[in-house]
């Protein structure tokens, strides 16, 4: 049966909605970034362009650094956003949109994400990098998916009972990366651990402006979550929604990323920039390798 134009919406040229890209406008390798500003920051490193277009905060360029074809795409901020962005990738590659029916034989994209995060522990310096090996999710956006088979039920339990998590919130999910992705860029020099992915930066990651939080002393349980070899590392507003989308879809995901503020001790980077220029030079350099 055929899609319903309600449901894949295709702009008058033929592209997807939001992201104004066709299928042949992108590679199967694809770095994710929030900020628009950043797509560039990145693809000044390419050796060519073939591509770049823009539509609302969704910027993409695609060429080619070293031998190596590349998309890069700014996403904007927050789990909706990622919904919209993997949803139509997902579209270009593995649905047929000239018949609106989804292909026999499926497309598995490696997407990278490159951003910035706060570290919730002390020893976890700023303007050090880390590998997301899990994305806790405590946004409930994924709940609107069939999420069962994707998830670490005895980890959600444990950290549901540590936090005395309210049942009028979405239960917790904790979802792996792509083990295939890891090995190529994981090193000595870069922190391993799980990333919480709020679904705003104020109330939703802890912090007190005018209104008072419902639960005060989250970021605290968060800290101090332990079970086995796992905790809590960083918080950030992408990975987990990243890591369930792709493994619904089949795709593979890595979330990387540059540590510029430390929650734990209240220290930020001097030179957030420079932290981000040297984990995209990183990035790169073991992206040709996949």
């Amino acid at each position: 049966m055929s899609i319903k134009n309600s449901e894949l919406i295709l702009n008058p040229d033929g592209s997807v909605y939001h992201l104004n890209l066709k299928p042949e406008n992108i590679s199967d390798t694809i770095i994710f970034v929030g900020d628009q500003d950043r797509v560039e920051k990145i693809t000044k490193h390419f050796d060519s362009i073939e591509f770049s277009t823009q539509k609302r905060e969704f910027k993409t360029q695609t060429g080619y650094y070293k031998d190596r074809r590349i998309s890069v795409i700014s996403t904007g901020i927050g789990p909706d956003n990622i919904d919209i962005v993997l949803n139509e990738l997902d579209a270009l590659v593995n649905i047929d949109l000239n018949t609106r029916k989804p292909k026999s034989t499926l497309t598995h994209l490696n997407i990278i994400r490159i951003g910035t995060s706060g570290s919730l522990q002390a020893d976890i310096p700023v303007d050090s990098f880390l590998i997301s090996t899990h994305g806790l999710d405590v946004n409930g956006m994924l709940h609107f998916y069939q999420i069962k088979d994707i998830c670490n039920p005895e980890i959600e339990d444990a950290f549901i009972k540590h936090t005395n998590w309210d049942t009028n919130k979405a239960r917790p999910l904790i979802i792996n990366n792509s083990d295939y992705l890891q090995k190529y860029f994981e090193s000595d020099t870069v922190y391993t651990g799980m990333t919480g992915t709020a679904g705003g930066f104020y109330g939703p990651q802890g912090r007190v402006l005018r209104l008072p939080l419902h639960d005060a002393n989250l970021n605290s349980k968060l800290d101090s979550f332990k079970h086995k070899d796992f905790r809590i590392t960083n918080f950030e507003m992408e990975t987990s929604v990243i890591y369930g989308l792709s493994k619904l879809l089949g795709h593979e995901a890595l979330s990387l990323n540059a540590i510029i503020a430390n929650r734990a001790t209240g220290n930020f980077s001097n030179d957030p920039k420079k932290a981000v220029e040297k984990l995209i030079v990183y990035a790169l350099e073991r992206i040709v390798n996949i």
